[in-house]
C-alpha cells in the first residue's frame, strides 16, 4: 500500500509540472492570435503566480486543517479549470480570469506534498518527486508543439486538461491509500506562525535564495523559445515551441540522478554541484552564433543543474529548521519562490524587448550568482544543525 501511494504522489507531481510550461513553449503563437506584444506574456505568467504565492501562503492553516489528499485533488480541480479556460480563450483579457484557479491550484499542492514528503520520506524520494514535475513539464511542451503542427493552440491546452482529468480521477479513487498516513499527518499539525518563523536564523536568507532560484527558473519556462525564436533563424514555429522541453528536460534529468546520489552525497554538496553545472550550461548559451545546437546544448545544461536545488532546500527544512516550523518554512519558501517567477520574467520581458533577447543568460547569470550567496550565507547562519 505505501509503494501505491508512493505512486500517487509522484503522479500528482506530473500533473503539477504539465500546465508550468505550456505558456512559454505556446506564447509565439498566443502573441499573433491575440495581438498583443511579446512582453505581455509577462502579465499572464505574473497573475497565475500571484495566485499561487496567495496559496502557498494559505499552505500552512490548509496543512492544520486539512488532509494532504483533500488538498490535492481540490488542487488538480482547480488547475484543470484554468487549463480549460485557456483553451476557450480567445481574447488575451479572458487568459487572466482562468489565470486564477491555474495559478490557486498549483501552490497548495505543491506545498502540502513538499511537507509531507519531507517529513516521511528520504532525500532520494523527494528528487525522484521533483523528477516528475519534470516529466509533467517536459510533455505539455510536445504537446503543444503537436498542437501546433496539426491543429491550434488552444487544442493544445485541451489535450493537457485531459491528462489532468485523468491523473485527478486516480488521486479520487486512490483516496483509501492514505489511510495509513491520516494518523501520523495528525501528529504532524502542530506548526508555528509565520511571524515566528521568519525570526528563525537562516529562514530569510533561503528565502532569498529561493527568490533568485525561481526568478532565473521561471525566466527559462517562459521564454526559452522565445529567445530562439529571436535568436537563431530559419526555425520552424514547431521546433521553437519544443525547444520549451529543454529546461524542463534538463530538471527531470538533474532529479533523476541527485535521486539516485542524494542520500550519499548530502542535499548541500548536491546544490553546490548543480550550480556548477547550470553556470557551464550559461556559458554555452552565451557562445554566439547561428545554429541553436549549443545554446539547446546549454539550456538542457542549466535545467539539470537547476534540478536537485528546489527538492535539496525544502528536504533541508525540518532537519535545519525543525518539525514544528517545517510546514511555515515551506510555504514561506514557495511564496518567495513565486514572488520570483512572478516579477522577474516580467522584468525580463521588458528588458528584451529594449535590450534584444540575446541578454537572456547574463540575466540568468545573475540570479544563479544570487542563489548561491544567500544559500552559502544560509548555512553559516544555520550552523551545523545540517551535515555539509
Amino acid at each position: 500500500m505505501g509503494s501505491l501511494l508512493l505512486a500517487v504522489i509522484y503522479l500528482a507531481f506530473v500533473s503539477l509540472g504539465l500546465p508550468d510550461s505550456l505558456l512559454g513553449s505556446a506564447w509565439p503563437v498566443m502573441q499573433g492570435t491575440m495581438g498583443v506584444p511579446s512582453s505581455y506574456a509577462g502579465y499572464v505568467s505574473m497573475t497565475i503566480a500571484f495566485m499561487t504565492i496567495i496559496s502557498s501562503l494559505m499552505s500552512p492553516k490548509l496543512i492544520q486543517k486539512f488532509a494532504t489528499k483533500w488538498i490535492v485533488v481540490v488542487s488538480i480541480t482547480l488547475t484543470v479549470i484554468g487549463l480549460l479556460g485557456f483553451s476557450c480563450s480567445g481574447q488575451y483579457w479572458m487568459l487572466f480570469l482562468f489565470a486564477i484557479p491555474y495559478g490557486l491550484g498549483a501552490g497548495s499542492v505543491d506545498a502540502s506534498l513538499n511537507h509531507y514528503v519531507a517529513n516521511h520520506y528520504s532525500s532520494r524520494v523527494m528528487n525522484f518527486l521533483h523528477c516528475c514535475y519534470g516529466v509533467g513539464a517536459v510533455i505539455s511542451p510536445n504537446i503543444m508543439a503537436l498542437a501546433l503542427k496539426y491543429a491550434h493552440w488552444n487544442e493544445g491546452y485541451r489535450w493537457v486538461a485531459f491528462i489532468q482529468m485523468g491523473i485527478l480521477a486516480i488521486c479520487i479513487l486512490s483516496l483509501p491509500l492514505w489511510k495509513t498516513s491520516d494518523q501520523a499527518e495528525r501528529n504532524d499539525r502542530e506548526t508555528a506562525g509565520i511571524g515566528s518563523t521568519l525570526k528563525v536564523p537562516g529562514v530569510a536568507l533561503t528565502l532569498i535564495a529561493f527568490f533568485a532560484y525561481c526568478s532565473g527558473e521561471a525566466t527559462c519556462f517562459l521564454w526559452t523559445s522565445s529567445y530562439f525564436a529571436g535568436t537563431k533563424e530559419g526555425l520552424s514555429q514547431e521546433l521553437i515551441a519544443s525547444f520549451g522541453s529543454l529546461i524542463f528536460g534538463g530538471l527531470m534529468l538533474g532529479r533523476l540522478i541527485a535521486g539516485f546520489v542524494s542520500d550519499r552525497v548530502g542535499d548541500r554538496k548536491l546544490i553546490r554541484a548543480g550550480l556548477v553545472v547550470e553556470a557551464l550550461g550559461i556559458l554555452l548559451v552565451l557562445i554566439p552564433g547561428a545554429q541553436y545546437y549549443t545554446a539547446a546544448i546549454g539550456f538542457l545544461l542549466i535545467g539539470t543543474g537547476m534540478g536537485p536545488i528546489y527538492p535539496s532546500i525544502q528536504h533541508m527544512a525540518p532537519a535545519n529548521f525543525g518539525r514544528k516550523y517545517s510546514a511555515s518554512v515551506i510555504g514561506l519558501q514557495m511564496a518567495s519562490a513565486y514572488i520570483g517567477s512572478t516579477f522577474m520574467p516580467t522584468v525580463f520581458g521588458f528588458i528584451q524587448q529594449n535590450v534584444g533577447i540575446g541578454i537572456m543568460p547574463i540575466y540568468l547569470a545573475v540570479f544563479a550568482a544570487l542563489n548561491f550567496i544567500f544559500l552559502e550565507a544560509a548555512y553559516r547562519a544555520i550552523g551545523k544543525k545540517y551535515p555539509v
